[in-house]
């Protein structure tokens, strides 16, 4: 049976701190209202993994945020919660407060189409204060985007901006295909992706060189090399967090494999019939970021270029600057 996401034994004594870290993190992404599928779709955009080494799925992770022992709690065999005393990763307010939110159709029975986004991950990030926007429905449930406010467990947010994901999905799609239309952008598709592999490729590495010295680190420690336990510690804590990043990088430019090689002759009616992971393969090819403002009024149903700013990717060292 695999430990429980979180602990280093079965016993729940004993915290992980790096996956402890992910869970307060989705702990407070669900507290905010996000949706199970919202918040494992960070979790593999952020590079978080399952005890298995797998991506959370939306039942996964409920199973993990809607266990006593992150908040050092046990349930007796009448269904009451006591203190356990283990260690608590959340605060045991913040674990009632998930666990009332459950509901029998828990985790989110939706329709598959209502959790797809195009523009999801660290592609999207606040104009006001650079935080990557989160996935949010509204409170009617369409989908939508928001810069999510700061607290403990996700600080640094400024909870200033929230954008519908249809019309902003609409807005950067014209936009690309846009850029795309051009001849001299088309036809530096097949490399710009080629080089964008190449430095995935790259990331790769770098990944299994820091994961042989997590290794050695360990087995360095065992054998008692003299390391102390809290220098052994912040090593560990700074590669894990290393191997995150490079893998969440090396994850987010792969997607432009799906971006199809060779000329499109209706790129419109392409779109319109695409997969998602191919539109987002050429979003990825495309555009670096993309900042979003908040709207000139509440309520505003426009999406254009005074709330939207995108940072067009360049290709090659050598080349000149491309404007929109």
């Amino acid at each position: 049976m695999p430990r429980l996401y979180g602990f280093e034994d079965m016993a729940y004594r004993r915290v992980r701190e790096a996956e402890a870290e992910g869970i307060r993190a989705a702990a407070s992404r669900r507290l905010a209202q996000q949706t199970f599928s919202a918040i494992t779709a960070w979790m593999s955009e952020a590079g978080y993994r399952t005890t298995l080494g797998n991506e959370f799925k939306p039942d996964v992770l409920a199973g993990v945020l809607h266990h006593p022992a992150i908040a050092g709690l046990m349930e007796t065999e009448d269904g009451e919660l006591v203190d356990s005393g283990g260690p608590r990763i959340i605060p045991v307010a913040d674990f009632l407060a998930i666990r009332a939110m459950r509901t029998v159709s828990e985790p989110d029975k939706q329709r598959g189409g209502q959790r797809e986004y195009l523009l999801s991950g660290r592609l999207s990030v606040c104009g006001l204060c650079g935080h990557t926007l989160g996935v949010t429905p509204s409170n009617a449930g369409t989908r939508g985007h928001r810069c999510l406010p700061s607290s403990a467990q996700h600080p640094g947010g400024c909870g200033k901006v929230r954008i519908n994901a249809d019309l902003y999905e609409k807005y950067v799609a014209e936009q690309v295909l846009g850029e795309l239309a051009k001849p001299e952008v088309a036809e530096l598709i097949e490399a710009a992706r080629d080089e964008l592999l190449a430095q995935a490729e790259e990331l790769d590495k770098q990944v299994a060189s820091a994961r042989r010295r997590q290794k050695t680190l360990g087995a360095d420690y065992a054998a008692g090399s003299g390391m102390s336990l809290a220098a052994y510690k912040s090593a560990d804590k700074e590669l894990t967090k290393l191997i995150r990043e490079k893998s969440t990088e090396a994850r987010f430019l792969k997607q432009v494999k799906h971006v199809p090689v060779g000329s499109v002759p209706d790129l419109v009616r392409w779109w319109k019939h695409a997969p998602l992971k191919a539109k987002k393969g050429l979003v990825v090819l495309l555009l670096e970021q993309i900042a979003v403002y908040p709207a000139a009024s509440r309520g505003s149903r426009t999406v254009d270029a005074d709330r939207v700013a995108f940072t067009w990717r360049q290709w090659g060292a050598a080349e000149e600057p491309r404007s929109a």
